[in-house]
């Protein structure tokens, strides 16, 4: 198995955590029963700054976050839908909470990664994705934020 080349840098000083995991659902209410079976437990939710998709995120036992989206609008352009239409419900991203959301967006493109969507006009949430086409398929996403 090959290593990873560290010499190369990496986020480890950025990065200060693993934070959760999303789902795209169709409808939230409805997928309840995997929180149950999870053990979760309501930490928050609402919807995003624009009102397109709601989101609720349950704690996990142990420690981790499980997150669900879902469309709040009809709109077949809107990227849930778009995601829901060409994937199914299922996993749609991993975060992970960095200390500073430029340095890590920095960081990322030095090392051949595609950052998109690349947000900071909300001071209390910071974000940046990874696009799947370079992380093997999985969209990263970078959050700057504040605990509450």
């Amino acid at each position: 198995m090959t290593q990873p080349d560290h010499a190369l840098g990496s986020l480890s000083e950025i990065i200060e955590r693993f934070d959760h995991f999303s789902i795209a659902v169709r409808d939230i209410d409805a997928s309840h029963t995997l929180v149950t079976l999870m053990g979760g437990s309501p930490a928050g939710g609402g919807f995003d700054d624009e009102g397109n998709f709601d989101w609720v995120q349950f704690d996990l036992p142990g420690q981790g976050r499980l997150e669900m989206i879902s469309p709040a609008t009809p709109d077949p352009d809107h990227f849930l839908n778009r995601f829901l239409a060409q994937n199914g419900e299922g996993l749609h991203h991993l975060t992970f909470k960095v200390a500073d959301i430029t340095a890590a967006v920095a960081r990322a493109t030095e090392l051949g990664f595609t950052v998109v969507g690349f947000n900071d006009t909300n001071p209390d949430w910071k974000e940046a994705f990874i696009h799947p086409a370079s992380a093997h398929g999985v969209l990263i996403q970078f959050a700057e934020f504040t605990e509450k």
